[in-house]
């Protein structure tokens, strides 16, 4: 169904984003100086207190996201528009809080963009955020940043200098490291779709979900199982990382809260055996889609996102 406010919703926004173009870059720049120095000394002077909405009986629950929400291959598939599982992170925290009502609208390829804009069937993810929710997720950069085109150009440069970094010379052939640069500019794009979920939902809990460890957090490798150069393996988990602190920090400056989802990972990433990993190698052993979680990877992130929510208010 439409939602009536989106014509209004859409035009605040365009509003907002240029009446707050010099609070972004402020924003951004704060993001930045704590990215480059990966100090996470920058929260502790962030905007704090999540705000709003409770959990449990009585929630309205709206989940918004990417890949890594939606569950691509893993049973059951309830939309192959958007390859979305039921046994996703955000059905089985629905399932666990028992809300009242629940809309997944979480999309694979699903970039900030298509928080506004359609993606094939699947609406504009913002359209299931309304003046009653009560609680809203929000996985998403990801794809902004190019995770798919950074996983298939690692591997089709991994066999120039097997022992070496070939993806990271690419990637910083410039003198800078294209892709942190790209979650710089990732960071606003999350900080307006906040905004956006808080316009709507004023109420609301926001609750920023990173992403899981899906590299080995010691730097080691596993060529060919996952066919990355060496010395490319710590390289990605840094970007990894990064990114992961950019949301952390984009979650601050918008009075939401940040599930951490690596932690609980830590040791179950794509070079495991199959059994141990949560996260799939490129070619994946269970149901689900190369270098993303499989059913025990969804189990947990939805076990992180309920302990965060177990938490309550304003501890980040």
């Amino acid at each position: 169904m439409a939602d009536d406010g989106r014509a209004d919703d859409r035009g605040s926004g365009r509003a907002d984003r240029g009446s707050g173009r010099a609070a972004r870059r402020r924003r951004s720049i704060a993001v930045g100086v704590a990215l480059g120095s990966s100090a996470l000394v920058a929260l502790s002077t962030s905007p704090a207190a999540a705000h709003g909405g409770g959990h449990g009986r009585g929630t309205t629950y709206a989940a918004l996201g990417d890949s890594y929400t939606s569950g691509p291959l893993i049973p059951t598939q309830v939309d192959a528009n958007c390859a979305r599982s039921d046994h996703n992170y955000p059905s089985l925290a629905a399932a666990a809080l028992k809300v009242s009502a629940f809309k997944d609208v979480s999309c694979g390829g699903a970039t900030t963009e298509n928080m506004w804009k359609a993606q094939g069937t699947n609406g504009p993810q913002l359209n299931a955020v309304h003046r009653d929710t009560d609680l809203v997720t929000v996985q998403i950069g990801g794809n902004d940043i190019g995770f798919g085109s950074i996983i298939s150009t690692c591997a089709k440069l991994a066999p120039e200098d097997l022992t070496g970094a070939p993806c990271r010379r690419y990637y910083t052939s410039s003198g800078a490291d294209r892709l942190a640069l790209n979650i710089l500019r990732t960071a606003p794009k999350v900080d307006a779709v906040l905004r956006a979920v808080h316009a709507r939902a004023p109420h609301a809990r926001v609750l920023v979900v990173g992403y899981p460890d899906l590299l080995p957090d010691d730097g080691s490798g596993c060529y060919p199982s996952v066919p990355f150069a060496a010395g490319d393996f710590p390289y990605l988990r840094d970007t990894g990382n990064r990114l992961n602190l950019m949301l952390r920090l984009v979650a601050q400056w918008n009075r939401a809260e940040y599930v951490d989802t690596y932690r609980p990972t830590r040791g179950h990433d794509m070079c495991k055996a199959p059994g141990v990993r949560w996260i799939e190698p490129l070619q994946p052993a269970s149901p689900a889609a190369p270098a993303h979680p499989n059913a025990q990877g969804e189990k947990a992130m939805a076990r992180a996102l309920l302990e965060r929510l177990d938490k309550g208010h304003g501890h980040h």
